[in-house]
């Protein structure tokens, strides 16, 4: 089954998208359908499963929790964490699957994944996500409060990483080489070894 042909005047929500072909990856921003087929490549997937692994062993003991694509991430940006869960598949319009999430709150877990910002997002670029990744989705998840934002380039081998402030904005953002150590700000004590993430 696929998915209708688009009206410029209609909007989506996650009911519509629920009922979507599962044999296709599709992501909703501000009601409008984004298409994640085909899969990623391998070398997006050698990065991404690198990512986790690091996370998820740091995280064996602790509380937060780390998973990966394809998981969903359900938002309503400017509501508030008790009109987001009030709100029913109607009325939620975006859904993001970003490539690593990390979620330290679990009262925003559910059997249909995360309901609301997680701490941490890694999306890792590729040629068909990259404007996505690099300007909607800064301003989608600065907006929703997902407090650090990492955004990965396969080819050049850096890393964009976006912090929050205390006014809940982005400001500039840090760039680094992808070689040595790299802090992950909002898990104390994790270094991500970007020697082995980014390793042919």
């Amino acid at each position: 089954m696929a998915l209708p042909a688009l009206k410029y005047d209609d909007l989506y929500t996650y009911a519509d998208y629920v009922t979507w072909p599962h044999v296709e990856r599709w992501e909703l921003i501000e009601g409008f359908p984004y298409n994640m087929s085909p899969a990623p490549t391998r070398r997006h997937q050698d990065l991404s499963g690198e990512f986790f692994k690091q996370i998820a062993v740091f995280l064996d003991d602790k509380p937060c929790k780390v998973y990966s694509a394809p998981f969903d991430v359900r938002l309503l940006p400017e509501a508030s964490p008790e009109e987001l869960r009030a709100a029913d598949d109607d009325h939620i319009t975006t859904v993001v699957q970003p490539d690593i999430s990390v979620i330290c709150d679990h009262e925003k877990l559910d059997e249909r994944g995360c309901l609301g910002a997680p701490d941490i997002i890694i999306e890792i670029l590729s040629p068909s996500t990259a404007a996505k990744d690099q300007i909607q989705k800064v301003a989608l998840y600065e907006q929703c409060g997902v407090k650090e934002y990492w955004i990965v380039h396969p080819t050049d081998k850096t890393v964009t990483v976006r912090l929050l402030d205390e006014q809940g904005r982005y400001g500039i953002p840090a760039i680094y080489e992808g070689k040595g150590t790299l802090a992950m700000q909002m898990l104390a004590g994790l270094d991500i070894d970007v020697d082995r993430v980014f390793r042919e």
